[in-house]
């Protein structure tokens, strides 16, 4: 059931945006609280810089140690020693204190500050207050209680030429209690805020796939019904899922189409087969019960309209299939003499020889097909044409027949279609030979069109993807 759950992209991308976000709200908390440490870290500075800088201007204006009004050292600790680490003056109750390297508060626990003889030399003159010359952390206890403490140092030196140490803290208890607050908030808050995003990620893409699923269920409808006629909602917006929408639409659409040009095909190719099936059944039961009867020359036409009928439906459904193509080169201009051979009243003119590139089998197929149907429908004779006009091979087949209506020019290559009703089925052919001559020419990358002949008949022309010259 988890597993299930978290198929759902509703629930992933609401996992993935709570995880983003959570991940950048603690990000962000830790810059915010580090800030804030630092920003009060600096405060409590500028407050031991100034208290530091107080008591040394008393001690530079040659007050004594013992009647030095040092600050609270529960709020201040100041701690004043000599070079020799002996303590002249600290705040009062202060009883303990580190990180100034001056660990004691009395003279005999003073190891001293390890500062060298070389440091008279930059010492400040008598009665001047030299610069701050350090920062540190550490703590000090203050009547039995302890706390951390920001420290300064400054040198001083007093009206004896005497330079000392003025070390003042300032308290950060302030820091850790805001930088506590400030936690403690953003704790709290942080579960609150990823419900927030929680919940309006999951309704927001809920709403955003809700068209999603109106397509997928009207789909599941369709395949229940195969209703191919039906369509999914088109959202009225202009984003990915409207476009799925129209691209499901666009295929529904070609397969209705795909499905009932094969149903028509199926029941033109049973009405195809039925008749010389019957004729031949006819005649073979005739033959049965009346041998003298029988019509053998008959029976064998039925049965070669058959043959090229079903070899003409086997190549219909390679073409459907997509069959791969041979790539070999063809001459069309010697594969339409080596057509045209044995042909009566069929003549070949060639302008310039041209290489295509295809199979020479179904190619072939084609130029039969149209010299059938030409010499089907001319008065006295045929004339067929290759040449080359830029990167097209271009071949023609007219005849000096009644042609074909503008109307019909498209229709004619259709399957199963024949313009001349009255004409009899075995004269006729079964209506495939121009549909299979233009889905070849496709296949090839070509056009198959037609329209009227210098003498008045039909003039089909062939255009191919010509061959590189080698």
């Amino acid at each position: 059931m988890k597993a299930r759950w978290f198929s759902s992209v509703r629930a992933r991308a609401t996992l993935g945006a709570t995880a983003v976000v959570a991940v950048a709200l603690v990000a962000a908390g830790i810059a915010v609280l580090l800030s804030l440490r630092g920003n009060l870290t600096s405060q409590a500075d500028g407050e031991a810089d100034g208290v530091a800088r107080e008591v040394a201007g008393r001690i530079a204006a040659g007050t004594p140690y013992p009647s030095l009004d040092l600050p609270d050292g529960e709020d201040n600790p100041v701690q004043v020693v000599d070079r020799d680490g002996r303590v002249l003056a600290v705040s009062e109750g202060l009883t303990a204190i580190s990180g100034t390297g001056v660990p004691g508060v009395t003279p005999e626990a003073s190891p001293g500050t390890g500062r060298d003889a070389d440091d008279d030399a930059d010492d400040p003159e008598p009665g001047e207050i030299g610069d701050v010359t350090w920062h540190g952390q550490g703590s000090a206890g203050v009547d039995g209680e302890s706390g951390d403490y920001r420290f300064t140092r400054v040198e001083v030196t007093d009206r004896r030429d005497e330079t000392v140490l003025v070390f003042a803290g300032a308290s950060l208890g302030a820091q850790r209690d805001a930088v506590g607050t400030a936690a403690t908030a953003m704790l709290a808050g942080l579960p609150l805020l990823l419900g927030v995003v929680a919940g309006v990620t999951w309704l927001v893409t809920r709403r955003a796939l809700r068209p999603v699923e109106s397509i997928r269920r009207e789909m599941a409808e369709i395949t229940a019904s195969q209703d191919l006629s039906r369509r999914v909602p088109e959202p009225a917006t202009h984003d990915e899922v409207a476009r799925l929408a129209r691209t499901t639409n666009e295929t529904l659409t070609a397969l209705e189409s795909s499905v009932e040009r094969q149903r028509r095909f199926v029941a033109d190719a049973s009405h195809e087969l039925r008749s010389p099936l019957a004729s031949l059944r006819t005649q073979l039961e005739v033959g049965a019960a009346h041998p003298e009867l029988l019509d053998v020359p008959g029976a064998v036409e039925d049965t070669v309209r058959l043959q090229n009928l079903a070899a003409d439906l086997l190549l219909l459904a390679r073409l459907d299939a997509g069959e791969r193509l041979a790539g070999a080169p063809v001459d069309l201009a010697a594969l339409a003499a080596e057509e045209a051979g044995g042909r009566r009243g069929v003549t070949v003119a060639v302008t310039e020889s041209v290489e295509v590139t295809g199979s020479r089998g179904q190619l072939g197929r084609v130029l039969a097909n149209l010299l059938d149907n030409a010499q089907r429908h001319a008065r006295a004779e045929v004339a067929v044409t290759v040449r080359r006009e830029g990167d097209r091979a271009v071949l023609e087949v007219a005849d000096d027949g009644p042609g074909v209506p503008e109307a019909d020019r498209e229709r004619i290559f259709e399957r199963f279609v024949r313009l001349d009703d009255a004409r009899g089925r075995d004269e006729g052919g079964a209506g495939l030979g121009l549909a299979i001559a233009r889905d070849v020419a496709v296949r090839h990358g070509g056009t198959l069109a037609v329209r009227e002949a210098p003498a008045g008949g039909a003039l089909f022309e062939l255009r191919l993807p010509a061959a590189e010259s080698r």
